[in-house]
């Protein structure tokens, strides 16, 4: 009987973009609905809730995109540095190399004789390759990505900051605050739930996550803004 092809799909290959996504849509939502809350909760006009909402928006993206580009670049460099490492030990001391190779896989279960002819058959293919996932865990599913983590990043930050600019604009003046916190909280449900579907990760338990921290962010800053309107 002929087999039929088995795909499988697995949620590491998002890695790359899906933290830094998941990262900056919540920093958007939490971030720039605390912050109305709690300029509002200082009893401002509409206008001055607004303006200092899109601040936060414009500086708040900025910021993600350039803090995950530094933070992943790290990450790159030290990745090619490790390469350029290994790829010169593979150059001076190929047998040694091999001999790594072959240790690995006998501790992860193959007899000697396999392991030997594996790492014999892995280096023949891409010796640097072979050593650079099975010594140094670096594939192409997670190496870094820099660009594409900053402007993940800082593309999410901003659709997530927009949801509470809008419900600013249209709710009416005497409900701002309820209904900024209200939409900021909805929002973070969906980005809880879709963030856990796109990583395979359990609903009930991101969404919980999420929601909970965001609602403590907007109390807290909501007790901030009313303090300080009440002194001034």
């Amino acid at each position: 009987m002929a087999r039929t092809a088995h795909p499988e799909r697995h949620s590491i290959s998002r890695i790359g973009w899906l933290r830094a996504a998941v990262l900056g849509a919540n920093d958007g939502i939490v971030s720039t609905g605390s912050l109305i809350v709690g300029v509002a909760a200082a009893n401002v006009a509409r206008s001055e809730v607004l303006i200092s909402g899109v601040a936060a928006l414009v500086a708040g993206a900025m910021s993600m995109a350039a803090g995950e580009y530094v933070s992943v670049s790290s990450q790159s460099d030290t990745e090619r540095a490790d390469l350029a490492k290994e790829s010169a030990e593979l150059a001076r001391q190929p047998e040694l190399e091999q001999d790594e190779l072959t240790k690995i896989y006998t501790e992860r279960g193959l007899d000697a004789q396999t392991a030997r002819t594996a790492a014999e058959q892995m280096m023949a293919q891409d010796a640097l390759a072979a050593h650079a996932r099975d010594e140094l865990g670096i594939s192409e599913a997670t190496t870094a990505r820099p660009m594409q983590a900053a402007m993940a990043s800082a593309l999410t930050f901003t659709a997530g900051a927009t949801a509470p600019l809008v419900a600013v604009a249209l709710a009416p003046a005497a409900l701002l605050i309820p209904v900024v916190a209200v939409v900021s909280l909805l929002c973070l449900a969906v980005l809880g739930v879709l963030g856990a579907r796109g990583g395979g990760a359990p609903v009930g338990r991101s969404l919980l996550r999420v929601t909970f921290w965001g609602a403590l962010a907007m109390v807290l800053t909501a007790g901030v803004g009313r303090v300080f309107g009440t002194f001034g």
